[in-house]
């Protein structure tokens, strides 16, 4: 057994150092041995002195420490999952409709009912909250959570947008195409299993996540579009899909895969990721830009401010005036007769297609055997419990969701 440094020892090798050194410990002198056993069953097994006493340790304390499984090292991820955020709308909006008081520890026992194993703080819910576009204000009568002014405008836009494209009965007047990256790990199992309650439970799963999979794909009433699927292996350890994600990457599929592949004159539907909103070269420039390009294009736009204006006084004058900005992928949809819709930030709940990932992944972990190859096998297989009839139940789906905001928020809408 070769040790490998900073890497948890499993039940089987402490068994193993446990058992090697009262070996030791009963035929040293046979053997002519005069080192002390831990020195002995250090080499013999290639780990550490300081390792073969902890175990040692461990197991004169309690034999039964020799089967726990070893727990992760560093801090504990204490980020609040982002499949709570539809339910804690949810939560919200129907509170607010209710003219009930909500607080953190409301929505805190909320998420713990779903996740008991979830640890996080207030703060990091409040943090979570404001990312997720609620704000903490002063109600007609009490405080209360409700939704940025700016989050229901940019969603009220959009499902303006996607309403004008709906015929009376529903039905799209141009095809709707919904687009989206996700990614799956090689050890996405399931957590549960039955078993024999003498026995218990001899699955044994790896501690990390293992290697992991980017998936691009888009979806219509269809189903699947064909020729669209994009798998690859990730080269860089982040949380998500977004950290491997890039522009050209993203423009690249979007050109070769998904534009040949679609109907003509589409509607585009995908969210806002980073990727997604690449400002074009003659796009007006956002509050985000670097301060010599909105500096440059208020002079070329001969709009008096002086050089040495401080960042924020330029903003301040470009949200005034600035139109709307234009992106790269865009200019690409509209050069092949296609345009570009985005779902409201912080609205997964909007998105068909995220529903399929759901179908796809619950199949994965269903027939996960912790490997690699199996892992590509069997997304394929999950790829095809998604058909056109899915597709069009989980897009209906969603046409409720937009007629659901769309008359809550009407009805939320102050008269006063």
């Amino acid at each position: 057994m070769k040790y490998i440094r900073g890497k948890p020892l499993e039940p089987g090798e402490k068994l193993a150092i446990v058992n090697l050194k009262n070996y030791f410990d009963r035929n040293k002198k046979e053997f002519g041995l005069t080192e002390p056993s831990v020195q002995l069953t250090a080499e013999a097994l290639e780990v550490g002195l300081s390792t073969v006493k902890r175990v040692m340790a461990d197991y004169k304390r309690d034999p039964q420490l020799l089967n726990k499984l070893p727990e992760p090292k560093g801090r504990p991820n204490h980020a609040i999952n982002g499949s709570h955020e539809e339910i804690v709308r949810h939560f919200i909006r129907n509170a607010n409709q209710n003219g009930q008081y909500i607080t953190l520890s409301n929505i805190s026992e909320l998420i713990r009912d779903r996740e008991p194993n979830a640890i996080f703080h207030n703060a990091t819910l409040a943090r979570t909250l404001d990312r997720w576009g609620f704000e903490f204000g002063k109600g007609k009568r009490t405080q209360h959570l409700k939704e940025k002014d700016d989050v229901i405008a940019l969603r009220q836009k959009y499902l303006r947008s996607i309403r004008a494209n709906r015929k009376s009965n529903g039905r799209a007047i141009r095809p709707e195409i919904y687009l989206d990256e996700s990614y799956i790990n090689k050890n996405h199992s399931n957590d549960f299993t039955w078993y024999s309650g003498e026995d218990d439970s001899w699955i044994q799963k790896p501690t990390g996540k293992g290697e992991r999979l980017i998936i691009i794909n888009a979806i219509s009433l269809g189903g699947w579009v064909d020729g669209a699927k994009l798998v690859f292996q990730a080269t860089r350890k982040t949380f998500d899909n977004h950290g491997q994600m890039n522009a050209a990457l993203f423009q690249k599929w979007f050109t070769e895969k998904l534009i040949p592949n679609i109907p003509s004159n589409a509607l585009i539907i995908m969210d806002n990721a980073s990727y997604h909103n690449v400002l074009s070269a003659c796009s007006p420039p956002t509050p985000a830009c670097a301060k010599d390009r909105i500096w440059k294009w208020l002079i070329e736009n001969q709009i008096p401010c002086e050089q040495d204006s401080l960042k924020a006084e330029l903003i301040t004058v470009l949200k005034k005036i600035a139109p709307l900005p234009i992106y790269e992928v865009d200019e690409i949809a509209k050069k092949h007769g296609h345009e570009i819709l985005r779902t409201p930030p912080y609205h997964p709940e909007l998105q068909p297609i995220e529903l399929c990932w759901g179908i796809v992944k619950n199949y994965v972990a269903r027939h996960c055997d912790f490997t690699l190859a199996n892992l590509k096998s069997q997304l394929e297989k999950g790829f095809e419990e998604v058909d056109g009839l899915v597709c069009r139940k989980v897009i209906d789906k969603i046409k409720k969701k937009e007629d659901e905001f769309w008359n809550e928020d009407i009805r939320f809408d102050p008269s006063d």
